[in-house]
């Protein structure tokens, strides 16, 4: 009994030994697990600068129409898609169509006195050389004649074709205030100038038509005196300043000319405006138009919020010493905590953020207290998220920069 008692005695110092020992083994460990975590965390804050004063940024365009008129058809909704290029919004052509074929019209009718001044000019040359060629002279002058009648019948007819474009546009108003009217949005007095409007403009439609058959007639007498002259003698005494004359009158006639042709590029351009298309790629927000408002030139439609996305990240002063553009990052978005997208940082601004605030600080002032300044750095986002992570400006992030 009494060995029994002498070696559990020799047990109970051995045990507390081990126990000792094993502490002193936890504790050495942890100590050097610290020192390895404090040296890790020390190395990780010089080689990574982070702040969560940041968010995402992107370009937002206001989409307004070039052209006033009424909205026919909205091809978009709030949070939608598109592409570049996309149509999104149709003004109603019609008025613009009608000022493109009023503006056609009237360039035939300027290239038609282009054409009888270049006629008149030619025949005041012949005229002048008539002495030389008396017996072919009459006979050239009635076929200029008839040159020029043509020219006035071409003139008469592109007359006739803008007196249609404006009984049609006239016709077109009319009905448009009858439905407004019936609708008890317009006047009635403003119903009845249109009509009025639109009888005046058949009564010149009627005219025009009329001056073109006075034309032909006159075309056709005109070919008659061809055969007529073929045996007069045209005396013809012209001085070189009738010719300079005819020149002006056709330099004239050439100028009215590229203005016409400028108007009708203008009517072409203002037609296509009618049709709004998407400036960029990028989701359409803040939509207030529908179909039927009456939208005037600059006013806002909708928004467009670009593909083209970047974080605005605003450090602190003291942790630009090692940033460089061009540096690796990554960024981490707090509506999508598992989503970690790759970047690289684009530019520094050059001056702290409150310095171009609306009411900047003014240090010469009063009591000076130095306070860290923040400065935006610009990070573009070089990974594509996948389309079930909706990113947008003004969403918080937290970029971390690889500065060393």
């Amino acid at each position: 009994m009494e060995s029994e008692k002498d070696e559990q005695d020799q047990q109970v110092p051995t045990e507390t030994a081990g126990r000792k020992n094993k502490m002193k083994l936890v504790v050495l460990a942890g100590g050097i697990l610290a020192v390895v975590a404090g040296t890790w965390c020390y190395l990780y804050s010089r080689a990574f600068e982070s702040t969560d004063n940041s968010f995402i940024d992107g370009s937002v365009v206001q989409i307004s129409p070039r052209v006033p008129g009424q909205v026919l058809h909205v091809y978009v909704q709030d949070n939608q898609h598109v592409n570049k290029g996309d149509l999104i919004a149709e003004i109603d052509p019609r008025d613009y169509q009608t000022q493109l074929d009023q503006a056609q019209a009237g360039l035939k009718t300027t290239a038609a006195h282009e054409a009888g001044a270049q006629s008149g000019m030619d025949l005041t040359s012949v005229v002048t050389g008539a002495v030389l060629v008396q017996a072919t002279a009459g006979l050239d002058a009635a076929r200029d004649q008839v040159s020029v009648l043509r020219a006035q019948v071409t003139h008469a007819q592109a007359q006739m074709a803008a007196a249609e474009a404006e009984a049609h546009r006239a016709s077109d108003d009319a009905q448009r205030y009858k439905t407004l009217h019936d609708k008890d949005e317009v006047s009635r007095q403003l119903l009845d100038h249109a009509e009025t409007e639109a009888r005046a403009t058949a009564a010149n439609l009627d005219a025009a038509r009329q001056e073109v058959a006075a034309a032909k007639a006159q075309l056709e007498l005109a070919e008659k005196q061809v055969q007529q002259a073929k045996g007069r003698l045209l005396e013809a005494q012209s001085a070189p300043e009738q010719v300079q004359v005819r020149e002006s009158d056709l330099q004239s006639a050439s100028s009215l000319k590229d203005q016409q042709s400028a108007a009708v590029r203008q009517a072409e351009l203002n037609l296509s405006y009618t049709k709004i298309y998407a400036p960029d790629s990028g989701y359409i927000t803040k939509k207030s138009v529908e179909p039927g408002n009456f939208v005037q030139t600059g006013q806002v439609l909708m928004a467009l919020v670009s593909d083209r996305l970047w974080v605005t990240a605003n450090f602190k002063e003291t942790q630009l010493q090692y940033m460089r553009p061009g540096q690796p990052a990554t960024v981490k978005v707090d509506a999508y905590p598992q989503l970690r997208l790759r970047g690289h940082v684009d530019s520094i601004q050059s001056g702290s953020g409150a310095r171009f605030s609306l009411l900047p600080p003014e240090n010469a002032t009063g009591n000076y207290v130095k306070v860290v300044q923040r400065v935006p750095v610009k990070i573009v986002i070089d990974d594509s998220p996948s389309p079930e992570y909706r990113l947008g400006p003004g969403l918080s992030v937290i970029p971390e920069v690889k500065v060393r």
